[in-house]
């Protein structure tokens, strides 16, 4: 006689569901709490007093402050990467994959401002530092993202819509020019909501255009 698959009862659900959502709370108020004030000044203190739990709740969900950091990452990482391999392995043309990539990217910092300037002053350091859960789960994305634009330009080239060169090169620059924007997008690095744009969007769009297309 086979025996049925057990099912979690309604009460286990609800506690999966609240241990689900406390995790997410405290990684909002951590989110902000290292946006703002970076990894060293930040305290458990002041991200637990944000999510409105105690220091010791902290500990219930995370190792530490490092655990706590590294899962930040980890979280926008598992968002990002799966909305960048649809754009990159969906329909449509280089060109039209392109310019979606810039949308994209640029309205996920927008939409996670706090996560933005934490990447930027953090990624490029951890990336060349020694290895480590943060390090791994960076480094990881990062080489994924640079092989998928790699292809996408390779693609191009074959296509005839972008100019000849190293894709990986290529694939380099793009990427350099996107954060580049970013850094001084006061979207992301400014909590004023009605500042302008430094470089409007479609602006950038349209250096992509002369810099990578035929």
């Amino acid at each position: 006689m086979t025996k049925g698959i057990e099912t979690p009862s309604r009460r286990e659900l609800r506690r999966e569901r609240h241990h689900d959502l406390s995790r997410a709370q405290l990684l909002d108020a951590a989110e902000r709490v290292f946006g703002d004030k970076g990894f060293h000044d930040a305290t458990l203190n002041e991200i637990a007093e944000l999510a409105e739990y105690s220091v010791g709740s902290v500990y219930s969900f995370f190792e530490g402050k490092e655990d706590l950091f590294s899962q930040v990452f980890v979280r926008r990482g598992d968002e990002f990467m799966p909305e960048m391999r649809a754009i990159l392995e969906g329909p449509g043309s280089p060109v039209e994959k392109l310019h979606r990539l810039v949308e994209f990217q640029i309205g996920f910092f927008r939409d996670h401002r706090q996560f933005g300037r934490l990447f930027l002053r953090y990624a490029n350091v951890a990336l060349v530092s020694q290895p480590g859960e943060l390090d791994a789960s960076i480094a990881g994305n990062y080489d994924e993202s640079m092989r998928l634009q790699t292809e996408l330009i390779s693609d191009g080239q074959r296509s005839g819509h972008f100019h000849p060169g190293d894709p990986v090169v290529l694939a380099h620059l793009f990427s350099g020019l996107i954060a580049s924007y970013q850094a001084l997008d006061p979207s992301v690095m400014s909590d004023e909501t009605d500042t302008p744009e430094r470089l409007p969007l479609v602006d950038l769009h349209q250096l992509v255009t002369r810099a990578f297309e035929i």
